[in-house]
């Protein structure tokens, strides 16, 4: 099987190209603006990667869609700040842009696997968020953090259209919230774009202050992205045709927790690591965390969900697949494999 992945130097890219080449005999091409995650990969005979802007690459991208089997579009804005910040930028990028990558699966006949999110959701009044009935509801215009949720609704729209007009076989995977390394960069944190977990780690290394926004009551159902791999291959894979046509939620609804327990569980996970030198230790012992309006920290035309917790009985019953991962053990491994990158920062003057 040979496999079209754009955005491919990002988050679940780098983490779904690994497991591809350790696991299976795939192929993979690639599409990034940057290789920095990707060397690990460039020795292996099934790997290909091509730098180029998505926005320009449109002769590319048809011929690669012509010859490949299954085209997994991962390129997108996913982090809030940019939201806020580049509506304009986030639209042309998660809807205009994968729209035309989604028509060359349909001319092509090629089957597509899709990023949809957790926040299509929106401000759903539904307890457990599932796939083919909860509502999907935003807040008003004004508030443009609502852009992101709804290019991707739109899109999944569109594609749910494709299938049922034009036969394009198609599965939908909604991300609740994955956590592990990669997910964002300290020079991200220094901006303060990263997610939460890259910058409550950078805010107890460098500052021992934690900017809470709405002293982080907002709970997510956090998932380590080794299982969402895992959930991936199966989706991939699509044994008996099970995944053609259909939505998925991936994440874990038993590591449901607020974003303040999620930075308490990083300050005790950075204090517990193994060989943790003291300094650091008692850098992470002695963090403080501080409440701040949302619109202090984002803008005023931001605006939050409170709880997000899917349901995973439909990929449990028709892919065989639950995450296995608990909260505590996601936060440990995650920032073990930062280590690293923990201790380049620690020695910066």
């Amino acid at each position: 099987m040979k496999i079209l992945i754009t955005g491919a130097n990002g988050f679940i890219g780098t983490h779904l190209i690994e497991a591809i080449l350790a696991r299976t005999s795939w192929q993979v091409r690639t599409l990034d603006l940057l290789d920095s995650n990707l060397a690990a990969f460039k020795q292996n005979e099934r790997f290909s990667f091509t730098q180029g802007d998505l926005f320009k690459m449109d002769a590319w991208l048809d011929e690669q869609v012509a010859e490949c089997d299954v085209v997994v579009p991962l390129a997108g804005i996913a982090k809030p700040a940019y939201y806020v910040k580049r509506p304009l930028w986030t639209f042309e990028l998660d809807f205009e842009h994968n729209l035309k990558i989604v028509r060359m699966c349909v001319e092509h006949k090629k089957r597509l696997i899709f990023p949809s999110t957790s926040e299509v959701y929106g401000m759903s009044s539904d307890t457990v968020l599932t796939e083919d009935e909860s509502p999907l509801v935003v807040g008003p215009i004004a508030k443009v953090r609502w852009i992101y949720s709804c290019s991707k609704q739109m899109i999944d729209r569109v594609i749910w259209a494709y299938g049922q007009e034009r036969d394009l076989r198609f599965t939908l995977f909604r991300p609740f919230n994955w956590i592990g390394p990669r997910l964002d960069t300290f020079a991200d944190a220094r901006e303060r774009t990263a997610r939460s977990v890259t910058q409550i780690l950078y805010d107890i290394l460098t500052k021992g202050e934690v900017s809470l926004v709405d002293g982080g009551a907002q709970r997510r159902s956090f998932t380590w992205i080794g299982d969402a791999v895992d959930a991936l291959l199966l989706l991939l894979e699509n044994a008996d045709h099970a995944a053609d046509g259909q939505i998925f939620n991936i994440g874990n609804p038993d590591n449901n927790a607020s974003i303040k327990e999620l930075a308490l569980a990083i300050r005790d996970a950075l204090a517990e690591m193994e060989s943790t030198p003291p300094a650091l230790a008692r850098k992470a012992a002695d963090a403080r965390f501080v409440s701040i309006p949302a619109a202090t920290f984002y803008s005023s035309t931001y605006e939050d969900t409170q709880n997000r917790v899917p349901s995973v009985e439909k990929i449990e019953n028709l892919m065989g697949w639950r995450p296995q991962t608990a909260f505590k053990q996601a936060v440990r491994l995650t920032l073990e494999a930062m280590r690293p990158q923990i201790e380049d920062l620690l020695r910066t003057p």
